[in-house]
């Protein structure tokens, strides 16, 4: 199939996350060294088809390694291209980030013959209307989520399959995970509009909210844990000011029961990145809590959300637009939250330099939480910062922190 429709040297975007058409990745790395120098760019994958075994006849780039794709990184088998979620738009739009072919996953069609692009929202309109050649893989178990449609005649080859669409799991929540969850869960108030990742730590903040009201979603990605929240009645987007009475999200993350939920439900609104992640969209929502994960932060309040060592972990994401919307939301908080420490307990996460890059300064950072607490770092000096980070840092590493931070102090800082 895909050695009738593509060229030598194509450069593919791949529909991300659970919106991966898995039918085509397939037949991709089964047809991709019969065409020859082929090239794709994923923002993340959870599929598990891109190994570095699969991947050798054609070369992978990303916004990050997240997900399965770290699997590549290990054997130098992905290009990381550092930008932010919002931006990867634009730069398809632009050529910087080549889009010949567009492989995409759709619903099947509603009753005027457009399909919904289902579980991912984000870039993939950008990429439709940028390729020369958009190959869809229409899949009946995908939900028809609202938001933009895309009519039949956008799409130049399609592949009508049933399938179930990639899955992530809840993560399991740990005692650790639990205590971050209770520290961040108190800044969370009566009608706050959430923006939060999926894993343990989010997941376990969410269900310590079950007794708040009026609970907002604007958020890049959402889980399983949202249909808990509607559900109980907690998110309501009663009091949003912006999409009142609309969960707002550009990927779905989860599980059949996320999808279920999803299908055909006016209550939630699939949009672009370029909306999601939008200065002046975030601007306008009031009580914003942005609930965000890092590797390591340092002492000064610095956030590498990216690497540990020569490891490449994540990826720039959203982080950094919610980082600061959340600061300056009227009401609103933002919080990275992450556990004290990494191997097993032997290497602290609140560390006096970062050993990786700077995903988010330290001028937008607002609180930082571990197990051992919130440091609230908003208007506060250097030395004030890292008193209050090796303060929440676990107690084996704070004698050194507290040294650290005593040093900051002396040069002046």
């Amino acid at each position: 199939m895909l050695e009738q429709l593509l060229r030598r040297g194509d450069r593919i975007v791949i529909g991300q996350a659970c919106g991966e058409p898995t039918t085509l990745i397939e037949a991709l790395i089964e047809q991709g060294p019969a065409i020859g120098d082929l090239s794709v760019f994923i923002a993340s994958s959870f599929s598990g088809l891109f190994t570095p075994a699969a991947t050798k006849s054609f070369a992978v780039s990303s916004m990050g390694a997240i997900g399965a794709l770290r699997a590549l990184t290990a054997e130098h088998r992905l290009t990381v291209i550092p930008c932010h979620v919002g931006r990867i738009g634009s730069l398809i739009a632009a050529g910087t980030i080549g889009c010949d072919v567009a492989f995409i996953q759709v619903s099947a069609p509603n009753a005027r013959g457009e399909h919904s692009y289902g579980l991912i929202s984000d870039h993939v309109r950008t990429a439709v209307a940028t390729a020369r050649l958009v190959v869809a893989e229409v899949n009946d178990q995908v939900p028809f989520t609202y938001g933009m449609t895309l009519p039949a005649s956008a799409i130049d080859f399609s592949v009508e399959v049933s399938r179930t669409p990639v899955e992530v799991p809840p993560a399991r929540i740990g005692a650790t995970d639990r205590a971050i969850a209770a520290h961040v869960a108190g800044f969370v108030e009566d009608g706050s509009v959430l923006q939060v990742g999926v894993g343990a730590v989010p997941d376990a903040v969410l269900q310590l909210l079950t007794d708040r009201r009026d609970l907002g979603v604007h958020s890049g990605l959402v889980g399983d844990a949202l249909v808990d929240l509607v559900e109980a009645g907690v998110v309501t987007n009663a009091r949003k000011s912006i999409d009142t009475g609309v969960s707002v999200c550009g990927a779905l993350i989860g599980t059949r029961r996320l999808y279920a939920f999803a299908d055909r439900n006016p209550a939630l609104t699939m949009y672009p990145a370029t909306y999601t992640h939008d200065a002046a969209v975030l601007a306008r929502l009031e009580r914003l809590v942005a609930i965000n994960s890092a590797v390591e932060v340092d002492l000064t309040g610095q956030v590498n959300a990216e690497q540990s060592g020569d490891s490449y972990l994540g990826g720039t994401g959203g982080q950094a637009d919610f980082v600061r919307a959340g600061a300056r939301s009227p009401g609103g908080r933002s919080v990275i939250a992450l556990p004290s420490t990494a191997r097993r307990g032997t290497v602290s996460r609140i560390t006096a330099a970062l050993q990786g890059p700077v995903t988010t300064p330290r001028s937008d950072v607002d609180v930082v939480v571990t197990e051992f607490g919130a440091a609230e770092l908003t208007g506060r000096s250097i030395p004030e910062r890292a008193r209050r980070l090796a303060a929440v840092a676990h107690p084996s590493f704070r004698d050194d922190l507290e040294r650290e931070a005593i040093a900051l102090a002396r040069r002046g800082y």
